[in-house]
């Protein structure tokens, strides 16, 4: 006979979070491993003595780790998510008829709780990492990306000069006719200093800007924004965002401009565990970052009797003083140098003991001086021959060019760095590093950007961005730590097996050979 439910709400009923989860479900099992009571000593000074109770600190950590698990970057739309997830409220440590917190209340938390917390806590899951084996630690792949900063480019405002320029550089953009027909988009309060609202351009630059507004005002009609051709008028010494002065526009290429932060990755190749991550400003070079994240690595790594011998990377952190850098500290740098480099020109041969080049044609070209280049702000070492030496060379044309009358040029300070680096990464191990680097880091960038919530900044300022970075690695790290246990009770259960095997293998030998003989 065909059935018919009725639903009628009942008055009373016995309903239990923990008979309803099952054993296996991810946020059950994570809740019996995730220890945070830590947390309470951690966070207890920046509470009052008074007033109303504030949200748990271990509640709070949880929902932001639940809102990256799941790939969710509001908080509105988290709490929503958390309401109809039975497994998300045992996690948390709520009932069917608790009252969640409010969004807003997640955002005032993670804004009162400074980043020294929020590493605390990532270290604190990293330690469980290195504890069930998962971390290596004797290398170690850093990479960088770009990560969408909280702020539009429709949005930028044009830094004013300190001296007195043309009334059309003072003006803060064009008025197009698409600004005509809508207003523009521009932010309710300017969180810029005043420093960072100054052009920082030295004449030559204000020039080719002066230039470039000129063109931009006759040749198109758009504003600067991230998807048309006004945005290449924009730079970070010329604009800034009023809404996120810490943001910095990023080019990328083949892509549009974009205000970003830079994140800064490492991670270790034992078992593709995040290390170490930061958030930075996004005109920042790579190069001018490794240092500052090999001494906190380093200093990670050492708590924990890790020893960390290879540094791998690719060319955006390569420069002589990294190299030096790295050689002061016992590490061996795995990190292509950029294709400019050349230990010398073509042809000319370095004597390391006397320190100077000797020429196709025998010359001694001399070394002169030591010099800062003002560009990459980099050491640099000046060669340079004379006037008589050139004079009778059969190759003077080809070697000095049209006006040139001496051999003059300049090679890095760090060469010896430079030339001990390049034998490493061109060796056998050096393109297995390569290869290693490839298929650790970039993997989990990919992972934390697509799947982990860090596709877009939802915060304000690079410090509450490093916290935002840590939370995702944090989530990122304990699901593989859930993943390895249960990898790992699959392997002892094969070996297991194989062991029994072995037995009824050797009790078949044992049998075999020590059967009574038969005597004919």
């Amino acid at each position: 006979m065909q059935g018919k439910k009725e639903y009628q709400e009942k008055l009373f009923t016995s309903f239990l979070l923990s008979e309803r989860v099952p054993k296996q479900n991810f946020y059950r099992q994570l809740k019996g491993v995730l220890d945070l009571s830590y947390l309470y000593k951690l966070t207890e000074s920046y509470y009052g003595s008074s007033g109303q109770k504030s949200i748990d600190p271990l509640v709070f950590f949880k929902l932001c780790l639940v809102g990256y698990l799941e790939n969710i970057i509001s908080e509105r739309k988290l709490i929503q998510h958390c309401s109809m997830r039975l497994d998300i409220l045992y996690f948390i440590g709520y009932d069917l008829d608790d009252e969640l917190p409010w969004h807003s209340t997640i955002s005032r938390t993670r804004q009162l709780f400074p980043e020294a917390v929020f590493e605390e806590a990532f270290t604190k899951v990293l330690e469980m990492c290195i504890l069930k084996g998962m971390v290596s630690g004797h290398t170690q792949t850093i990479d960088s990306a770009p990560i969408k900063a909280n702020a539009s480019m429709d949005s930028l405002e044009l830094k004013v000069p300190e001296d007195d320029l043309e009334s059309y550089l003072l003006k803060i953009r064009h008025i197009s006719a698409m600004d005509k027909e809508t207003p523009l988009r521009q932010a309710k309060l300017n969180k810029a200093s005043q420093a960072q609202q100054i052009i920082t351009a030295n004449p030559q630059e204000l020039g080719a800007i002066k230039s470039r507004n000129k063109r931009w005002a006759k040749d198109q009609d758009q504003r600067p924004g991230a998807g048309n051709k006004g945005s290449k008028y924009t730079s970070n010494k010329t604009h800034y965002s009023p809404t996120d002065p810490d943001a910095r526009i990023s080019v990328k290429p083949g892509k549009a401009r974009k205000l970003n932060y830079m994140s800064q990755l490492s991670v270790d190749t034992g078992h593709h565990v995040i290390t170490d991550i930061s958030a930075y400003h996004a005109d920042k070079k790579d190069s001018q970052c490794l240092p500052d994240i090999v001494g906190r690595l380093r200093s990670r790594l050492h708590l924990f009797g890790l020893l960390w011998r290879n540094c791998v990377a690719d060319t955006g952190y390569s420069s002589g003083e990294n190299y030096a850098f790295l050689e002061q500290i016992n590490l061996l740098s795995f990190i292509p140098p950029h294709g400019t480099y050349k230990g010398g020109p073509d042809g000319f041969i370095h004597d390391q003991e006397r320190d100077h080049y000797v020429c196709p044609e025998g010359e001694i070209i001399p070394f002169k001086k030591v010099f800062e280049d003002y560009r990459t702000k980099t050491f640099k070492k000046e060669y340079r021959g004379t006037t008589y030496q050139c004079r009778d060379c059969p190759i003077k044309s080809s070697c000095l060019g049209k006006t040139a009358k001496e051999k003059k040029f300049s090679v890095t300070y760090f060469k010896p760095e430079y030339e001990r680096n390049i034998a490493r990464v061109n060796s056998k191990r050096g393109s297995y590093m390569k290869s290693k680097r490839q298929s650790t880091v970039e993997p989990v960038f990919g992972t934390l950007t697509q799947f982990m919530g860090l596709r877009k900044i939802n915060t304000l300022g690079i410090a509450q961005a490093n916290k935002v970075m840590h939370l995702s690695a944090m989530a990122y790290n304990l699901k593989k730590y859930l993943k390895f246990v249960q990898k790992q009770v699959k392997t002892n259960a094969k070996a297991l097996g194989f062991l029994f095997m072995e037995i009824g293998v050797l009790q078949k030998w044992i049998s075999f050979n020590l059967r009574p003989l038969k005597l004919r």
